[in-house]
């Protein structure tokens, strides 16, 4: 083993060896599942005031004028309201990241990262397949909550089974996977640079310390910085997908934006470079932080604990 790979492998925590693929798989998956449904049922009012204002070229957005929404929500549909869209979340969430999260652990492997001394090239890249890879398998389902998000309950989808019914008889089945390739475009920065920035404070902290599990406050510390600079990256394409996601939905969104190309040159004409592809970013940066500290360190503490747990279950049998 040369020098580099030597020091690179040392800096890493070491999994417990006695884990087969099966048992790496199982866990990645329950454990991704369990944070990405606790992050998102979290943030999903801020997350549904968000997507108003990207689809909404006609209003504004202020920190004001999205308590204002959210102060409407409430009022005119009650508070269970403000999480209105969020069982289309829950449904593509808790599949998305458990794919993600245990597609990153194979991708990492198969990659061999932190085993080169061109590894922070190779976290980025297993940070954006993995993105990819449970993106392009849950799609529709994302589409289907943000059409659940930016209607109400009275003018547009009852239920999340609605959504499909009526697109797939209205608008076709290819509208499942439009603004697929906005998304594609987008998660590669974000899932890349979330995975990459995560990965990169555990590894510097371990290297400091040789504490292989930071504390939930440092988790969830490191999961906050990943979550503002991956979705800072990547938020121009959020916009446009969601344009293309819910066009011709709602009356306030009835503009047709149906490929990428023309989605950016009529947000850039009518809205401007900060004002169109940057609205709502700062409920972001109050939102992503949460959400993605939440779901990080949620998922290294809960997939360390059944590890642990399958670790005494084999010592015990072993005995």
């Amino acid at each position: 083993m040369s020098t580099n790979n030597r020091h690179a492998s040392e800096s890493v925590p070491v999994r417990p060896t006695n884990l087969n693929n099966r048992d790496v798989v199982l866990t990645s998956l329950v454990a991704g599942a369990t944070a990405g449904a606790l992050a998102k049922t979290t943030i999903a009012p801020l997350d549904r005031t968000k997507i108003n204002f990207q689809i909404n070229k006609d209003v504004p957005y202020t920190f004001r004028a999205a308590l204002g929404f959210l102060r409407n929500t409430y009022v005119r549909e009650g508070f269970l309201a403000l999480w209105r869209g969020n069982s289309a979340t829950m449904a593509r969430i808790i599949p998305y990241s458990a794919i993600q999260f245990t597609a990153h652990e194979q991708w990492k492997k198969l990659l061999q990262v932190d085993l080169h001394s061109d590894t922070e090239v190779r976290r980025f890249i297993a940070g954006s397949l993995a993105g990819i890879t449970s993106q392009s398998l849950t799609y529709p389902l994302d589409l289907a909550r943000a059409r659940m998000a930016v209607t109400d309950k009275y003018s547009g989808y009852r239920t999340l089974r609605e959504v499909f019914v009526k697109i797939w008889q209205c608008e076709g089945p290819r509208t499942l996977y439009r603004g697929y390739w906005a998304t594609i475009l987008g998660v590669i920065p974000y899932a890349g640079t979330s995975f990459f920035t995560y990965d990169t404070l555990k590894n510097e902290y371990y290297k400091r310390t040789g504490d292989k599990s930071p504390n939930t406050v440092i988790s969830l510390t490191f999961g906050a910085v990943a979550g503002v600079i991956g979705q800072s990256s990547s938020y121009p394409l959020d916009i446009v997908r969601r344009r293309m996601q819910t066009t011709g939905v709602t009356a306030q969104c009835a503009d047709q934006y149906l490929t990428i190309g023309r989605t950016l040159i009529k947000i850039y004409r009518e809205e401007g470079l900060i004002g169109g592809f940057y609205k709502g970013l700062s409920m972001n940066w109050i939102k992503g932080p949460i959400a993605v500290g939440i779901s990080f360190a949620t998922y290294d503490h809960i997939k360390h604990l059944l590890r642990e747990i399958i670790h005494i279950r084999d010592s015990d049998q072993a005995r």
